[in-house]
Parts: C-alpha cells; structure tokens; sequence
C-alpha cells in the first residue's frame, strides 16, 4: 500500500481552508498597513523665537488660549504644556504628550509641515495616526493663518523636558494602524466652508465654534467606536466626570438668548443662567483672549442652535421662583441643611438670592433628567474664584456626609424643579465623591 504523505482528503482540505484564511488575513494586514502608512517629517532644529513675527505669536496665544490647549495638556502642578495629564475615554486612559519646543521630548523637532498635518490630518510628525480624544476632527477646519499663527506661538514657549507617558489602553484599541479605518468612517478633513444660507456673523461663529473651540467634542456625546454620534450634535455627555449640557435645549426653563450668551462667554455670568462650574469654567477662562466680535460670533451661532421647549414653561418658571414645601422626612432633612449652609447666599426658599449670581430654581443642574452629577461635584468641590470669574462658592465635601449630601440634593431637585427626585441618590453621591478618575 501506497503511504498517506498528505493526509486523508478532509484533512488536505482543511489545511488548504486554514491555509487560505491565513492568506486572506495576512493580505488584509498588508492592505491595512498601506492604507494606514504615512511617511515621516524629517526633524528639524529648533528654530529660534525671533524666527517668528511678534504678531503671529500674539495671534496664535489667543486662539491657544481660546482652543484650551494648556487645560489638556498640562498635569496640575507642572509646566505649562508639558502633557502627562490623564484623559480617560472609554477605551481607557490616555496622557497628553508635551507641547513645548523641546527637541526630544515636545514638539521642538516639528516642522511647520508635521504641524499642519498633525491638525489637518491626525497624523504625527513620525507618521503615526494620533487617537482622535486629540480633536483633530475640529481643526482640520482651522485655516492655514490660524494654524500658521498657533505653530509660531507653540514654537516660542519654554520648552521643558518632560517624556510623553504611554497611554493606557486595551487591545485592539492600542493599534494605531486601525486608526486609518476610523478616519475613513468617521472623519472628513477639510478647513470650514462658510454657509451661504447664513450672513458673516454666524459663519464667524460657526467656524469659531465647530473648528478652534472644538464645542461639540465635549457637548456630543460618542458612538460605540469613539466618534460624536451623527445627528445629535450638542445634545450633552459626560466630560470629566461633569456633564456637558446640551447646548440645543436647556433643560432648565430659562431660554438662551444671544445677549446673555455673550455675557456668559464674556463674563463667566448670564443671569438667569449662572456662572460656569467644573471644566466650563475652564474654557470661559480660555476664551476671555478673544475679541467682543469673536464672542458675539459664537453667541449668534449657538443661540441659533436653540430648539423649542417640548413643554409649557410656566408651571416650571413657577416652581422655580415658588419653591413647594419638604412633604418628606428626607427633604425636610435637606432644607434644614440649606438654611443652615446655603440661604446665607442663595437666599431663603421663596426669596431672591443675596450673594449668588442666578436663582437656584433656574439651574440646568437641577433640571438634568438623570444625572445630578453637576449639582453633586458643586457641592462638593465648590467654585473656584481664579481667572477673576464671578461665583466663587465653598466646597462642602469636608462638611457634609454622603447622607447630607443626599438629602439636600432631593431637597432642592423637589422643592425647586417640577421633576420626580432622582433615583438612588445615595449611591450616587458616594460614587461621585469617591470618583477614582478624578482623584488619578
């Protein structure tokens, strides 16, 4: 009998299958890799600050100031620009790289071009694909002198040695080369086209909005890939633990209009509408570099992203100036703790303020349907007064347990708003005062 070198026919056969899936992934490997490859920028000197007109580099500090850059990537308590602070996504931790001018460990090797690309494309100097939680998504649609003018002044900073950390991800979100598929999904390059159906202004506003202030990267919330979700754009998500509001409908029943916009952006104060908390405080501090004009551009352009009320507004503008009385022990519990701790300021139920800028019953974080998370992280960690904003308020996370804390929430939400209390409030505050991303 003749020996079986091949093995029987199903065997040959199911080599051949396994042999022709390893063919079929490795040419998928391939055209992976060719589709995602981008060549290399060569390295440059540094090239000195008097290389760069006075004027670009003022230019380019304000729209820094006004696109956040320090906010995310500086880590509290060292150099400006120098990366390393954490950015949890929900495909994990990521750590800004440095931004200064250092030649080994920033950005002082880049030339103009790897800067452009890095904006316009999302690709690095070395030809790696950047994740986009870096919101390259919006400024491809900078124009050139913007981008120009923000080179010159990222290029004239200290530069500080401070190596970039490695993010903290899990497989395959960690394959950079997977990231030229999600480019071709979800992201379309291009600088800002005006409307024409809209005048200069809102155009101005629009590009303001849309491509430096990266507005929707925090309002919009993301799809399952990491991409804001197509169609609702500023409809609110979670950011930093705080939750963005949605920009498109207030959920409080004081509407947007293009005046108290302005005075918000300008101000960091809009009576009804309060003062800015958590990392909006943040940005309104970024944006106070712009001009009058710049502002009222974007003022136009987000009052004109307001839709109407899906409800009657008068019982909840009632509510809101006529607090109702604690029916249970919890609430009556809660507005012992306000008089004690909170009407000094915010007024007695059923009496204008004293010292705080807006009434409470016109609070966005009040009327947020699910999470209280706003009103909670305000209480605890109180606002801040730097950057010369208005509103400066105390933490209370050293003066009220969890159970306090819970009461005074449900206190306010019942008494101030025409919304049912929020479900396991308990639990939510000691998750929210315990948030482990917060305290990394």
């Amino acid at each position: 009998m003749r020996p079986d070198f091949g093995g029987s026919e199903k065997t040959v056969l199911a080599r051949q299958h396994i042999l022709g899936a390893i063919g079929v992934v490795a040419v998928a490997i391939v055209a992976l890799l060719a589709v995602a490859w981008r060549p290399a920028f060569p390295p440059i000197a540094p090239p000195p600050p008097t290389a760069f007109p006075r004027e670009l580099v003022a230019r380019g500090e304000v729209l820094a100031s006004a696109a956040n850059c320090d906010d995310c990537h500086t880590k509290p308590g060292d150099p400006a620009g120098a990366g390393g602070k954490p950015l949890f996504t929900r495909v994990g931790f990521f750590y800004s790289p440095n931004l200064t001018p250092d030649a080994e460990t920033g950005i002082g090797a880049w030339s103009e071009g790897a800067f452009f690309r890095a904006l316009r494309e999302g690709v690095s100097r070395d030809g790696r694909h950047l994740f986009p939680v870096f919101p390259y998504t919006h400024y491809s649609r900078l124009e050139d002198a913007d981008i120009r003018a923000l080179y010159a002044y990222f290029m004239t900073r200290p530069a500080v040695r401070a190596p970039n950390r490695p993010n903290e991800l899990s497989f395959p979100t960690d394959v950079r080369p997977l990231l030229a598929l999600w480019k071709i999904l979800f992201f379309r390059p291009g600088p800002y086209r005006p409307d024409p159906a809209h005048d200069a202004l809102w155009n101005r506003g629009a590009y303001l909005t849309e491509g430096l202030a990266a507005c929707t990267n925090c309002h919009t919330d993301r799809n399952g890939f990491g991409a804001e979700q197509v169609g609702h754009p500023y409809a609110g998500a979670m950011a930093d633990g705080w939750f963005a509001e949605a920009l498109d409908i207030n959920p409080a029943p004081a509407r947007w209009t293009e005046a108290e916009l302005f005075a918000y952006l300008r101000r960091g104060d809009s009576p009804p509408h309060g003062v800015p908390v958590g990392p909006m405080r943040r940005v309104v501090r970024g944006l106070a570099k712009l001009p009058d004009d710049d502002l009222r551009a974007m003022a136009a352009y987000l009052a004109s992203l307001n839709a109407p009320f899906a409800a009657p507004v008068e019982p909840a503008l009632a509510r809101a100036t006529t607090p109702a009385p604690p029916k249970t022990d919890q609430q009556r519990q809660g507005q012992e703790i306000y008089l004690q701790h909170c009407a000094s300021c915010h007024g007695a139920p059923g009496s204008p303020p004293t010292v705080a800028r807006s009434p409470l019953g016109l609070n966005a974080a009040l009327w947020n349907r699910y999470r209280p998370y706003n009103l909670l992280l305000t209480i605890l960690d109180g606002i801040d007064a730097q950057g010369g904003l208005p509103g400066a308020m105390p933490a209370f996370r050293d003066k009220l347990s969890d159970h306090e804390l819970a009461a005074l929430a449900t206190y306010l939400r019942t008494a101030y708003t025409t919304l049912p209390p929020w479900d396991q409030i308990e639990e939510l505050v000691r998750s929210t005062r315990n948030d482990p991303l917060r305290l990394r």
